[in-house]
């Protein structure tokens, strides 16, 4: 265990972060499911710019890397043109 009052506080910190950036992670990977499991095209389309946001936004942020971001993009755009 921590022996330092900052450490204790940096462990503190650390696991507040942790669950601040998993809930948007979380809720990234549900709208993409959302995104994905759509067979209309023009509601996909009514959602995309709302996925792009949120995948840029976490990007910019580090909760996900940015080529992963990218990928994502790519192929949730490439799926929209498939419908």
């Amino acid at each position: 265990m921590a022996n330092h009052k900052s450490s204790l506080k940096r462990i503190r910190q650390t696991e507040k972060r942790r669950l601040h950036n998993r809930y948007y992670a979380v809720t990234m990977r549900h709208f993409l499911k959302k995104v994905r499991n759509t067979t209309d095209k023009e509601e996909a389309l009514k959602m995309y710019p709302t996925l792009q946001k949120m995948l840029d936004k976490l990007a910019k942020r580090n909760i996900i890397h940015k080529n992963k971001a990218a990928n994502l993009k790519s192929s949730v755009c490439a799926y929209i043109n498939k419908l």
